[in-house]
């Protein structure tokens, strides 16, 4: 393929339901106000990035930034024994911070409008800060970073949370980022790009498509539940208040914590996973030209160059490798109402570039192009449940800064009597306060099963 200019459409501001008209026109104004153009450039001719002789790994010329290499996996885990798959090494830690105050007992958080390469819509609210390593300490020479010294500098008090969370452990080989979320007092001014906005209306927002990134989603998940209570009502509904009760901890839940941490360790103890790192220019199944790297089957994903022109970054140009997946994914949790309260169905999940191999997932997580033959336990359920057993189904993107139109239709499936308390032993049923005390510690809850948690909160 020859290079080519990729379409970078802005969002359509007009249909943001949920939102007020001051965010509406400030969105609309920073995207209009902002030239992004991405363009297609082949893999061989990436400026900045060399491909190694002897490897075919792709590195940055600077050493910095992250590297795509080569994977070999064995495990006992599925039906799939043994794979290669191209994988994204970046092992620096990146900040993902959320600054919140509160004002006359509103909650508020300061998000921007980023723009990265591979967003479909070019633009999508992110937290306050979110960069990487070698951003913020400005391998690139770019500008700083705004508002990186109330993270960095974080004074004794202030933090809500800070937590050290995975990313795509299909994609990313042992990726972190630190996940804060720190509270201020004074006046903070919105910096050009920047808006303080209600955390209500913020959640509400996650029910437009492809608006709120995943970075703000995985930060909103690792909100106290007692910050956000306060500006929301008890809604109307078995079901709604069942869910209120599973996010506040209130009644009585189908397992204790000790129990569900027990038959999370005897899930992970039952499989083995060996994964080594192998030169990208060996992987069986996989394919080199000098545009992209890419599945002989068409399958999974392929890795392809972009290069990027904009006035919205700490640099206006840049040329990266960015993982483009195959076809949209979904992502869904089944919800069941246990003696009052929602319970969420959680399943133990392998995933090859995970630091501690499994984490707790979503109960579907998968691209279903990828199982032509068989799909995966209760796939078929969440696609097909009737309308009025589907609580949140909206489209939303993964991270624009290392995946091309990444999207995943993420769902939330009341199971009513159709699926029992008796569940096979790789899930269990848990509820989102339990989740919820997890995600203090990092390792346990995957970055898909966040995102959910954040999109639970947009119900009322």
């Amino acid at each position: 393929m020859t290079s080519a200019d990729l379409d970078t459409q802005g969002a359509a501001t007009t249909l943001l339901p949920g939102a007020g008209a001051e965010f509406r026109s400030w969105f609309a104004g920073r995207t209009r106000a902002t030239t992004c153009r991405v363009t297609r450039t082949p893999l061989a001719e990436l400026p900045g990035w060399s491909i190694d002789d002897a490897t075919g790994n792709l590195t940055h010329d600077s050493g910095r930034f992250f590297t795509i290499e080569g994977l070999h996996v064995r495990t006992s885990y599925g039906p799939v024994g043994e794979w290669s798959q191209p994988i994204i090494n970046q092992p620096e830690i990146g900040i993902l911070g959320l600054l919140v105050k509160t004002v006359d007992g509103v909650p508020y958080g300061l998000v921007q409008a980023k723009m990265e390469p591979g967003n479909i819509n070019t633009f999508q609210l992110s937290p306050t800060v979110q960069a990487t390593r070698s951003n913020y300490t400005r391998v690139h020479r770019g500008s700083r970073t705004k508002y990186l010294e109330y993270f960095t500098e974080a004074r004794p008090g202030s933090v809500l949370a800070d937590v050290l969370q995975s990313e795509q452990g299909s994609w990313f080989l042992r990726k972190r980022n630190r996940n804060m979320i720190v509270q201020v007092d004074e006046s903070v001014p919105a910096a050009d790009g920047h808006y303080w906005m209600p955390l209500a209306e913020l959640r509400g927002l996650l029910r437009v498509d492809g608006l709120v990134n995943m970075d703000t989603r995985t930060v909103l998940s690792c909100m106290p539940a007692a910050f956000f209570a306060a500006d929301r009502d008890l809604p109307a509904g078995d079901m709604a208040a069942a869910l209120i009760r599973s996010i506040s901890g209130a009644g009585t839940p189908l397992h204790s914590a000790e129990t569900v941490l027990s038959w999370f360790t005897a899930a992970k103890s039952r499989h083995e996973l060996a994964v080594r790192r192998v030169p990208l220019r060996q992987l069986p199944g996989w394919h080199h030209t000098p545009d992209e790297i890419a599945h002989d089957d068409e399958k999974h994903f392929s890795i392809i160059g972009v290069s990027v022109r904009t006035d919205d970054r700490e640099v206006s140009e840049w040329h990266q490798p960015l993982l483009y997946p195959s076809g949209q994914g979904v992502v869904a949790f089944v919800v069941k109402e246990i003696d009052g309260v929602a319970h969420l169905l959680v399943h133990a999940r392998y995933q090859a570039g995970l630091l501690d191999a499994m984490e707790m997932g979503p109960t579907v997580q998968c691209n279903p192009g990828n199982y032509p033959g068989g799909a995966p336990a209760f796939l078929d359920y969440v696609r097909h449940a009737p309308a009025d057993r589907v609580l949140y189904d909206t489209i939303l993107t993964e991270e624009g800064g290392r995946f091309y139109r990444s999207q995943n239709r993420y769902l939330l499936v009341d199971a009513g009597d159709d699926v029992p308390v008796e569940v096979p032993g790789e899930f269990c049923w848990v509820t989102a306060h339990q989740l919820s005390g997890l995600l203090r510690h990092g390792y346990y809850v995957n970055v898909e099963a966040r995102s959910l948690l954040a999109c639970l909160h947009s119900l009322w």
